[in-house]
């Protein structure tokens, strides 16, 4: 991603240190910026210290006070994730360099009572003044990339759409499921978090495409317990369900294919642009 003209994140979720160990060497040599994003319910400022000695130019915190990890920030650009304008405010007074204003049309993670990406942009955009904001949720092609644009973000930040591409780790049912999935068949839910045992606080929930506990369990989330959760650890190891959820946004119905990262950024762009020039002709 980083070496296409983009901006590669690394995951580091709640900073494990060793999967950092074994992922941090991959991406610090890319020879192009690059950052790392952490959960900032859940990430510890050793983590972000770990990203920033190994030459990150840019930390990304998500999910919760951004506060406590962005003081670690230095030398590196700090970018926050909001759901609400209160959250952008509060991302704001710690500092933050660039805002993602994340819809409820993303996939995985959000607030659970969050704002739809078109009206929030810029709403976002209006608070931060002079600091770009970059948009996210439902954005899988350059017509959506153009879109932002218009409702002046900087630029858009994309997660389901990466995630099918030839080069990512996700297991193939997880990447073929994407390719074959449906924006109606979405669905935002805690449960799922709650079946594997996930400690996601409860004011996020997740948006994933339809899976057998989801069926067999809405409307019954209360009464999940550690009997369903062995279940759940029982049909992952028999591959009766995937090995994690799929995370999938409202935009998946654009995604039919697993091109290259590079290829990705390149048709996006081309995409936008030919966007852009439509609406510019159309005034």
């Amino acid at each position: 991603m980083s070496r296409a003209g983009g901006l590669g994140l690394l995951g580091g979720g709640d900073g494990e240190p060793g999967w950092l160990e074994r992922e941090l060497p991959l991406v610090a040599g890319c020879g192009r910026p690059w950052g790392a994003g952490f959960q900032a319910w859940a990430a510890r400022p050793a983590a972000v210290e770990r990203v920033l000695e190994a030459g990150a130019h840019a930390v990304m915190l998500s999910f919760g006070d951004p506060g406590p990890l962005a003081s670690v920030v230095t030398g590196a650009r700090l970018i926050v994730q909001v759901t609400d304008l209160d959250e952008a405010r509060r991302a704001l007074d710690a500092g933050a360099g660039v805002l993602v204003a994340q819809g409820t049309e993303a996939g995985g993670h959000g607030a659970a009572r969050g704002r739809s990406t078109l009206p929030f942009v810029p709403a976002v955009v209006d608070l931060a003044g002079d600091v770009p904001v970059l948009a996210a949720g439902g954005i899988a092609d350059g017509r959506g990339v153009a879109a932002v644009l218009a409702l002046g973000a900087a630029g858009a930040l994309l997660g389901t759409r990466f995630q099918a591409t030839a080069e990512s780790l996700a297991d193939p049912v997880i990447t073929g499921a994407i390719v074959a999935g449906r924006a109606e068949q979405t669905e935002r839910s805690r449960l799922l978090d709650l079946a594997r045992g996930s400690s996601w606080p409860d004011r996020y929930t997740a948006r994933t495409l339809g899976h057998p506990y989801l069926d067999a369990w809405r409307g019954r989330a209360e009464l999940i317990g550690e009997r369903v959760r062995r279940d759940y650890r029982r049909d992952v190891a028999a591959g009766r369900i995937p090995p994690v959820p799929v995370w999938a946004g409202e935009g998946v119905d654009l995604i039919g294919d697993l091109p290259e990262a590079a290829t990705l950024v390149d048709e996006l762009v081309a995409q936008a642009v030919i966007a852009l020039d439509r609406a510019g002709r159309a005034q």
